[in-house]
């Protein structure tokens, strides 16, 4: 089995999270493999920004997923570690990355977005990524606000 890390955003703008449909119609979190050289953060700021163009800002460590899949290409199964970051963007301004496989994308409401999500463990990260989210924001705008 070939284990790979990685590491993706849960992107938020207001009260929606930005959502991506993959070539298996699967809709999904940006994510995508560490290299040598990154770190976890470069990895996923660096993955929301090739496959959805967006500047994205992390607020905090929402948690880590794990799954396991069988790679036709290589022959073997995979198991992908991934850590996620809570992010937020300025702008709901973004480009799919279609030669990467995306079929479309989009920010949604949380509560449409946690029906369109393919994969149960996606659907609790958002669910609780958004509390926590909220719960920033909220003190964001208290210091601000003193």
């Amino acid at each position: 089995m070939i284990f790979r890390n990685c590491a993706g955003g849960v992107v938020f703008y207001a009260n929606q999270v930005f959502l991506l449909k993959n070539e298996k119609n699967e809709w999904v979190l940006p994510k995508g493999k560490i290299r040598d050289e990154d770190t976890s953060i470069d990895a996923a700021l660096s993955r929301v920004k090739i496959e959805t163009s967006m500047d994205a800002e992390i607020l905090s460590t929402a948690g880590e997923t794990c799954y396991e899949f069988f790679s036709i290409s290589r022959k073997q199964p995979v198991c992908n570690q991934i850590i996620w970051f809570i992010m937020t963007t300025k702008t709901k301004e973004f480009v799919v990355n279609k030669k990467l496989g995306f079929k479309e994308g989009g920010f949604y409401p949380i509560d449409e977005a946690l029906n369109m999500i393919s994969y149960s463990q996606d659907q609790s990260l958002v669910n609780l990524s958004y509390k926590k989210y909220k719960e920033m924001m909220k003190e964001r705008k208290e210091r601000v606000a003193v």
